[in-house]
């Protein structure tokens, strides 16, 4: 029986990026170099995008602090993410006191955000110290527990949620703001805005708004991105 070909999200995403990541003021941050490296390896017709404002600025902003917006593509398939411009402390850096280093610098861990998305890395977001399937593996060589006792109540089934509660104003919608904004997944693994795109039928300027309210969202809360 031949072997079924691996999706761009299971291969990157069973990659073990342990040993090319440092800590540092409790983040943890991936080499972009060495992400980038990966992406190359394994996709050859990749390619990123620094997006930039009329006359080749780089970077966005609100008059008070900036943030940049990057995108990966591999295979078709765009992922973007916005990053604010931080200090060594991950605090937004005002405006008037932003160098080219700071730029640069912010450039760079976007980029390796928005491949992680892809799923370059992406277990390190999730809080989880192995890629799925090496964690899989562990469990499954681990002593299993002995089971818990039956409950004799049965739980009444939860509401099936509808597409229009993940719609700006429906009940789910800030739930999935937040979680796309702190960079965390669903539980199957895929990125957020993948999850909230697929489940409302997005269009560019839904998927735009979207992206506008997640960027709004971390420079409101001062979200502090993990690498």
């Amino acid at each position: 029986m031949a072997e079924t070909k691996k999706s761009v999200f299971e291969t990157l995403n069973a990659i073990n990026c342990n040993e090319h990541t440092e800590s540092k003021n409790g983040l943890t941050y991936l080499s972009w170099a060495w992400a980038w490296q990966m992406v190359k390896k394994h996709f050859p017709d990749a390619f990123y995008t620094i997006y930039e404002r009329e006359g080749g600025i780089p970077y966005f902003t609100d008059g008070r602090t900036a943030w940049v917006k990057t995108g990966v593509t591999i295979c078709g398939l765009e992922h973007i993410e916005y990053l604010p411009v931080m200090d060594n402390r991950n605090n937004s850096i005002p405006l008037e006191k932003i160098t080219s280093f700071d730029m640069n610098k912010a450039i760079q861990r976007s980029l390796t955000k928005a491949a992680a998305r892809h799923g370059l890395g992406l277990y390190i977001y999730a809080g989880e110290d192995l890629p799925a399937e090496e964690s899989e593996t562990k469990k499954a060589s681990d002593p299993k527990p002995s089971p818990a006792p039956k409950k004799t109540a049965a739980p009444k089934p939860a509401a099936k949620a509808e597409p229009k509660d993940y719609l700006p104003g429906g009940k789910y919608y800030a739930m999935v703001i937040e979680r796309a904004a702190k960079g965390q997944p669903t539980k199957s693994g895929e990125p957020m805005r993948d999850f909230w795109v697929r489940t409302v039928g997005a269009n560019e300027d839904m998927a735009a708004a979207f992206d506008h309210d997640v960027a709004t969202y971390r420079l409101n809360n001062n979200i502090q991105p993990v690498f």
